[in-house]
């Protein structure tokens, strides 16, 4: 594979061994880009270069992590996209962009070649998923739309809003922005919703969530970055 211009640096969220020591070297040779390996447990640096793409190993932090991991992202890096990696199938890839605000994912079995392109594309700004993951996410778009996934709790559109941007990641502040809306009404409008479906914090929301509604579309754009990786 011929070497191109890095676009930017690359960190992986994992913990050190010498196999994800190999992983990197090839993705540093392969994509010409930093490749900074980084415990999940150990925050980010609030300074960063002007592109950055995270890859979140999803065999170090858990699907139900990802929301919390992602709020505590410093501001430096709260725009960076976001990609998971080994990632087991089409159902897992789909509930962790339930929960997160991701732009890549990468299955298990992904060639390192296929890895590399995807990169490139990422830090280009580009979404890179496969054509049947796409498809998925469409599906799932059109039954939202129709509102095929209105709950029987007596949640308003606003709240349906809510749930939506929460179950893909957003943090309150976010949500308020999203929704130009101030975050103490977003706090109101959560206060609300927990207690209509009868829970107290935002990971048993999302639980609700997953049990209730099914994965959510994420906040993407279809159109752009379609990739046929197969």
């Amino acid at each position: 594979m011929s070497q191109e211009k890095p676009t930017g640096s690359v960190y992986i969220i994992t913990e050190k061994s010498p196999q994800v020591q190999l992983f990197a070297d090839y993705l540093n040779e392969h994509t010409g880009c930093p490749i900074h390996i980084h415990s999940p447990s150990l925050p980010l640096p609030n300074t960063a270069p002007e592109k950055v793409l995270i890859l979140i190993d999803s065999d170090h932090i858990s699907i139900d992590a990802l929301p919390e991991w992602q709020e505590k992202l410093p501001e430096a890096l709260a725009k960076s996209p976001l990609a998971a990696i080994n990632i087991r199938d089409m159902d897992h890839a789909l509930e962790a962009l339930s929960c997160a605000q991701l732009k890549g994912i990468f299955y298990r079995d992904e060639s390192l070649e296929i890895i590399c392109k995807g990169i490139h594309a990422l830090l280009g700004g580009e979404l890179w998923m496969s054509r049947g993951l796409m498809g998925r996410l469409i599906l799932f778009y059109r039954k939202y739309q129709s509102n095929a996934f209105r709950p029987t709790c007596g949640l308003t559109n606003r709240e349906m809003e809510i749930i939506s941007l929460l179950s893909n990641g957003f943090s309150n502040q976010q949500i308020a922005e999203k929704l130009f809306v101030s975050e103490h009404t977003v706090k109101s409008h959560l206060y609300n919703i927990f207690r209509k479906i009868n829970v107290h914090n935002r990971i048993q929301a999302l639980n609700w969530i997953h049990q209730n509604l099914g994965p959510i579309l994420p906040n993407i754009e279809i159109s752009r970055g379609l990739q046929n990786q197969k």
